[in-house]
């Protein structure tokens, strides 16, 4: 799976951004089909809490799925995120089996 990481109003860290490939790479687990990920992480307002947004979307057969959290740092709305899409995953690869 080819994953890409676009950081929006930042200069994201070498650390940050292995942080997000391993966790993107760990949805393989659920759905084997997946063609790519694409992340993208911004900071809405810098002064404010809860300012770090993360975006998935992920590329299946058949369709994509998307997700979208905000929390007070990158890696816990990646994390977020994933969760999010685990579910997806189980979702779309049962209406992917009955086919």
């Amino acid at each position: 799976m080819e994953t890409k990481v676009k950081a929006i109003h930042f200069v994201a860290s070498q650390q940050l951004d292995d942080f997000v490939q391993k966790k993107v790479s760990k949805l393989n687990h659920f759905f084997e089909g997946i063609i790519s990920a694409e992340v993208v992480l911004k900071v809405e307002k810098p002064e404010a809490a809860q300012n770090k947004n993360a975006s998935i979307k992920l590329i299946v057969p058949n369709g994509e799925l998307f997700a979208e959290k905000t929390a007070d740092t990158f890696e816990e709305a990646v994390d977020d995120c994933c969760s999010a899409l685990e579910k997806q995953l189980a979702k779309h690869k049962e209406k992917f089996r009955k086919k």
